[in-house]
């Protein structure tokens, strides 16, 4: 059972920060793909930002340069903090924790999701 627990959303004007905060269950000998993904009313879900196993960073073009990702609590944690938010950035962020390796069962879940409201 992988369980993935997001925290951290919120409202807030243009131009501010708000830092979102992402866990997952802990394995031992375990590997982790971690991510942000969002998605707005009436829109497809899309990638914002990720660290790959190895430590690799990637972001969405829409965010890039503006967010940035962190794993200060551990590789099973990600951090995201949203800099320069803009209306459009209003949606739904979740998180998806992707668990594998040599001696691991394998996961790829989504948490409930967090909500980013941004007004102008």
């Amino acid at each position: 059972l992988q369980i993935v627990d997001e925290s951290g959303g919120g409202s807030v004007q243009t131009g501010g920060p708000l830092r979102l905060s992402c866990v997952t269950t802990a394995y031992t000998n375990c590997k982790y793909d971690m991510s942000w993904w969002r998605q707005a009313p009436g829109k497809e879900r899309e990638f914002v930002a990720g660290i790959s196993s190895d430590g690799t960073m990637n972001f969405g073009d829409s965010v890039e340069g503006r967010f940035t990702v962190g794993q200060e609590n551990g590789k099973n944690t990600i951090s995201l903090q949203t800099d320069s938010l803009r209306p459009e950035d209003t949606a739904m962020y979740y998180c998806r924790a992707r668990t594998f390796g040599k001696w691991c069962d394998e996961y790829d879940s989504w948490g409930r999701g967090t909500q980013v409201t941004v007004s102008s």
